[in-house]
């Protein structure tokens, strides 16, 4: 039987044992409060990370999110970059090889068409005079349109002129179809330069441009040959129906196979073209690209207010632009000179035949060629080290501003000397052809050089040219080729009529003082370009805000916006913003 402790009286002090039982639970009570405490602010301070945490996580996600949804400059693989600038290079053969395979016909033609040497030399010179005035047209017309159309409208012009050229019969149509002739062909170059500005960035445009001009370098080694050849079995209208074959080759591959790269059409590519302008390959591109989910990304349309047709004309008259297109003219008279004089110097020194005439236009293509390869590389290295003295950080894929950036300096660091390596080989080169019998082999060496040369510093200006004039790539290669074949015109015109007056060592020895002289306009470049950058960069931006306000007012007017949204901060004029 269990007996219980009696209680405590009233006024009676409880025992030891009691007092002892009776304060353990307020001590076990204070203790579990401060547990308590303590986990909660445990909790606390775990919440507390968990939220720090999760906003960093947030941050991370959204930078992620944003460098994502960045477009690419390019939606083109770099096998489809590849291949669309490749097939541009063939395309940009069909001028200087319309040029080039007529050389050893020069004499024939003569003949045949019962006329003197003088006025086949003239047909050239009208050649090269629509080669310069057509791309400006062509140019304008692909960045403003694209870059398919002018490429159908060039080689269907071409594949008609050249059946007219096959069949004529007179001196009077071989000039005037001459002339149709370079309409249709001259505009490809200007339209591969643009194709490589479309696709590649500035970090690669180097390389690309050499891609592209491949075809341009191989029609001066090819075309010689492939004219001999023809002409000695076939006849010189073999010329004409050869390059119609081509040319329609050309034309379908542009129909069916390549699709639309211009920016100011279709952005980085993700942009439909028009209804008209699309190809095979531009609808399978545009089903992946719907299956795929992928937005076309229309900010990436590069200049929305398209260029004008003749916008070649403005850049000619810029004063960066003319100070490096005019040098340029003057280097390719000079060539112009050693091509077209080249078969009648050799007929004398060597009695050669038409493919022996043209077997020795080989050097000055492979010196092209070469050219094209070794210089693109080097301007896109001379690029890089620029950029890394600068800490600009180069990123695949994506373009590099050149605001603040010398890409005077960095391409023609590049051209300069080539320049002087040509005037180096050219006066050795003039002088030797005045030996009664040189040695070949010093000539074709000579000539080797000098195409490489004179190739790589062309180069250097194409990347340049279109460095500076990214809006309208193509219509500032048009005026590149503008001066090019204008001022080589004259030079061909003048040949004859030199080499009879004081000789090839004087002439060589003259062209060569022009070209050191006119080359201080690529150094007035280097130190001032950047500075008319600058400047004529605000003028646009002044002129584009002006035209803005201009819009804006006439949409109050019109009461497509009202004046409280205007007020509001809605499409506030340039104006009226505050200035930073």
């Amino acid at each position: 039987m269990t007996t219980q402790a009696p209680l405590p009286a009233e006024g009676q002090e409880p025992s030891v044992n009691e007092t002892e039982k009776g304060d353990a639970l307020p001590n076990e009570t204070t203790e579990t409060t401060e547990t308590t405490e303590t986990t909660e602010t445990t909790e606390t301070t775990e919440t507390t990370e968990t939220t720090e945490t999760t906003e960093t996580t947030e941050t991370t996600e959204t930078t992620e999110t944003t460098e994502t949804t960045e477009p690419p400059f390019t939606i083109f693989s770099n096998v489809e970059k590849s291949i669309y600038v490749y097939i541009a290079s063939l395309a940009a053969f069909a001028s200087p090889v319309t040029g080039a395979i007529y050389y050893p016909a020069l004499n024939i033609l003569a003949v045949d068409l019962h006329t003197s040497l003088s006025n086949i030399n003239l047909s050239i010179t009208t050649y090269l005079i629509f080669q310069g005035l057509a791309p400006s047209v062509v140019g304008g017309i692909s960045d403003r349109y694209g870059r398919r159309p002018a490429y159908l409208i060039c080689f269907t012009i071409f594949i008609a002129a050249n059946i007219g050229l096959a069949l004529q019969n007179s001196y009077a149509a071989l000039l005037v179809l001459r002339c149709l002739q370079s309409c249709g062909s001259s505009g490809t170059v200007a339209l591969s330069n643009g194709v490589v500005a479309d696709v590649g960035t500035r970090a690669e445009r180097g390389k690309y441009i050499g891609y592209a001009a491949l075809g341009s370098s191989l029609g001066p080694a090819l075309g010689p040959v492939i004219g001999g050849l023809l002409t000695h079995f076939l006849g010189w209208r073999s010329i004409f129906w050869f390059l119609t074959i081509y040319a329609g080759v050309m034309l379908l591959v542009f129909a069916l196979f390549i699709p639309e790269t211009c920016r100011n059409v279709v952005g980085n590519g993700s942009v439909p073209s028009q209804k008209w302008n699309k190809s095979l390959m531009t609808y399978l591109h545009l089903r992946k690209q719907r299956k795929k989910g992928i937005p076309a990304s229309r900010d990436t349309v590069q200049n929305k207010k398209r260029p004008s047709i003749l916008s070649s004309i403005t850049i000619l008259f810029d004063k960066e632009g003319f100070l490096l297109l005019f040098h340029a003219g003057i280097l390719a008279a000079g060539f112009s000179i050693i091509m077209a004089g080249l078969p009648s110097q050799l007929a004398a020194a060597y009695n050669y035949n038409s493919i022996q005439i043209g077997l020795v236009y080989l050097p000055i293509g492979c010196g092209a060629i070469l050219a094209r390869q070794l210089v693109g590389r080097a301007i896109d290295w001379n690029f890089r080290r620029h950029s890394r003295k600068l800490g600009i950080e180069i990123i695949n894929g994506k373009q590099q501003e050149i605001h603040n950036f010398p890409v005077e300096r960095a391409r023609l660091e590049i051209g300069l000397p080539l320049v002087y390596c040509g005037c180096a080989t050219f006066i050795p080169y003039s002088w030797v052809m005045t030996l009664n019998d040189p040695p070949l082999a010093a000539v074709v060496i000579l000539l080797f050089l000098n195409a490489f040369s004179l190739s790589g510093s062309f180069q250097a200006l194409n990347v340049l040219v279109v460095d500076c004039h990214p809006d309208s790539s193509a219509a500032a290669s048009a005026a590149l080729n503008l001066t090019r074949c204008l001022l080589g015109a004259g030079g061909v015109a003048a040949v004859i009529p030199l080499l009879n007056k004081i000789g090839s060592g004087w002439t060589g020895t003259l062209i060569t003082l022009i070209w050191v002289l006119t080359s201080a306009m690529w150094w007035a470049t280097i130190v001032w370009g950047p500075r008319w950058r600058v400047e004529k960069r605000e003028k646009e931006e002044a002129k584009n805000a002006k035209r803005e306000n201009e819009k804006r007012g006439k949409d109050v007017e019109r009461g497509i916006l009202s004046k409280n949204q205007v007020q509001a901060g809605e499409q506030v004029p340039h104006d009226d913003r505050p200035k930073e």
